[in-house]
């Protein structure tokens, strides 16, 4: 079965298993110490693309005023199931408004990519930039298209009841242009049936020089090393990074 959206929303009910492998108290942990670290003692947040609210669970229990919003209403309820003191909305992160101002916005999971075009993702920055209180921080990861290996993948299974799954995952770049995809598939096998789901997502493409330039009439940035233990600058060489942007 191939779609664009679809399987997100065929498989919201996935979602959580396809993720089971992320450390979402140590990524949430980490951005409120870069918070903390970059831009003072405010609690109001926001987590842009949250699926279904992981991230905000942990930043609810650290006691911030923590809201979410995602495309796929799918997700949104699962959210709400799980953080039902949050405020969600169904919005794209391209184009969005909040009613107030707050501290601090995330974008995890590489999430930023979705944007999916560069006249997208300046939106999507502008949108943040109005979103934030006056030194206020956005948080988010990227990777740098010029150091995508197109035979790397990520892989993983888990048991639930009686069906095995295997989710895979790998980033492809043709090398030009501004669109790269990100290439999913799920494997169920349940006794002798087997079924295999594969996606593509079309995302942004863009290299960190580009990135830095678009993010600097608006932000203070700060490109760190993609380790959710510490805070260390980016060695100028990996192809995925954290980048901490304070509002000018």
């Amino acid at each position: 079965m191939h779609s664009s959206n679809a399987l997100y929303t065929d498989l919201s009910g996935y979602y959580d298993l396809m993720c089971a492998d992320i450390d979402y108290q140590t990524q949430s942990q980490s951005a409120r110490r870069l918070h903390q670290f970059f831009g003072g003692n405010g609690r109001t947040h926001l987590d842009l693309a949250c699926g279904t609210g992981p991230h905000i669970r942990h930043f609810l229990d650290a006691g911030y005023q923590s809201s979410g919003l995602d495309l796929n209403q799918p997700m949104l309820d699962k959210a709400r199931q799980r953080c039902p003191e949050a405020h969600f909305t169904l919005q794209n992160m391209c184009d969005f408004t909040l009613e107030q101002q707050v501290d601090f916005i995330t974008c995890f999971l590489y999430s930023i990519h979705y944007s999916a075009s560069i006249k997208n993702l300046k939106a999507c920055i502008h949108s943040v930039f109005n979103a934030l209180k006056p030194g206020g921080v956005f948080c988010f990861n990227a990777v740098d298209k010029d150091k995508i290996d197109n035979n790397s993948y990520v892989r993983h299974s888990a048991v639930v009841d009686d069906s095995h799954f295997v989710f895979e995952s790998g980033w492809n770049y043709s090398g030009t242009g501004e669109t790269q995809t990100l290439n999913l598939s799920i494997e169920k096998t349940t006794t002798d049936l087997k079924q295999l789901w594969q996606d593509q997502h079309p995302m942004v493409a863009v290299s960190f020089a580009e990135l830095e330039l678009l993010l600097c009439p608006y932000f203070e940035v700060h490109i760190l090393e993609h380790n959710y233990e510490k805070i260390a600058a980016w060695d100028q060489d990996a192809g995925n990074a954290v980048f901490v942007c304070i509002k000018r």
